[in-house]
């Protein structure tokens, strides 16, 4: 009986430790996790204390500018490559402008915009113009809080189309001091998308508008089987192209066009 009771005890004991045990691994592992929180929380607070930047003056550019870079060219996309069409039809709640324009019956059309991409990188300048100039005044802002003297200077801003992305170059020239001088003379907003290659081929249509006054769109995407290209008539004559890429649904170009119409009565356009 006696050794019955010690072995009781024993079992007893060890029974109590591991409850301890497996308490005391809960209690840490509910601080653990309270910290992470904590830390995941406060860490740019934290970071700030210390005198650690969380971006670059590059990466406060690019986080700055991008979303509204993306939202002129969506809307710029979608207009036929203008931020305020002047020329255009109405199609689907947008101002579609026309790129190839002819008021004559039986005429091909007028190209509007012989430059397109030019064009079109001239209006993404001027639709980010006052955003470029209120992010580089937050970043002197930004700098300033964190104890750094800035010295801006203000330059030239340049957009780009170029294959799968577009460019906004600055050469605002940027000076920061504190422990030691940091410059900054160039930035650039790089942005995946690809408005050049349907800039491209919306220019090839536009070709075939003014030479034959109309343009083949299965042509296209059998040669780009990435590419969807629709082509709607409206009643008046009027064509509204769309090109879309068919791997990213939101990148699209459409523009309008008017050539060889014929006069009412003369059949289906």
């Amino acid at each position: 009986m006696f050794i019955k009771s010690n072995m009781l005890n024993k079992n007893m004991r060890e029974a109590n430790k591991k409850k301890g045990q497996v308490s005391i691994f809960i209690i840490v592992s509910i601080f653990v996790v309270a910290f992470v929180i904590l830390i995941y929380m406060f860490y740019p607070e934290i970071k700030t204390s210390l005198g650690l930047s969380s971006q670059s003056p590059s990466q406060f550019i690019q986080t700055c500018i991008e979303e509204d870079l993306t939202a002129n060219i969506q809307k710029i996309s979608l207009q036929g490559g203008s931020a305020n069409p002047q020329n255009y039809i109405a199609y689907s709640g947008e101002k579609v402008e026309y790129l190839c324009y002819t008021t004559e019956y039986y005429s091909t059309c007028v190209m509007q915009k012989p430059m397109l991409k030019n064009s079109i990188e001239k209006e993404i300048s001027l639709s980010i113009e006052n955003t470029a100039t209120q992010c580089f005044s937050d970043l002197k802002e930004s700098f300033e809080s964190k104890g750094y003297s800035v010295s801006m200077k203000e330059g030239e801003m340049n957009v780009e189309l170029l294959p799968n992305r577009v460019i906004v170059s600055f050469n605002n020239s940027v000076v920061l001091t504190k422990d030691s001088t940091e410059r900054y003379d160039s930035f650039k907003v790089v942005l995946n998308n690809n408005l050049y290659e349907l800039v491209s081929i919306a220019s090839s249509i536009l070709n075939s508008e003014t030479s034959f006054g109309d343009a083949e769109t299965t042509t296209y995407m059998n040669y780009y089987r990435d590419l969807k290209v629709e082509k709607l008539k409206q009643t008046d004559g009027s064509k509204i192209y769309i090109l879309t890429d068919r791997t990213n649904q939101e990148n699209k170009f459409q523009f309008a066009t008017r050539s060889v119409v014929w006069p009412p009565g003369y059949g289906l356009q």
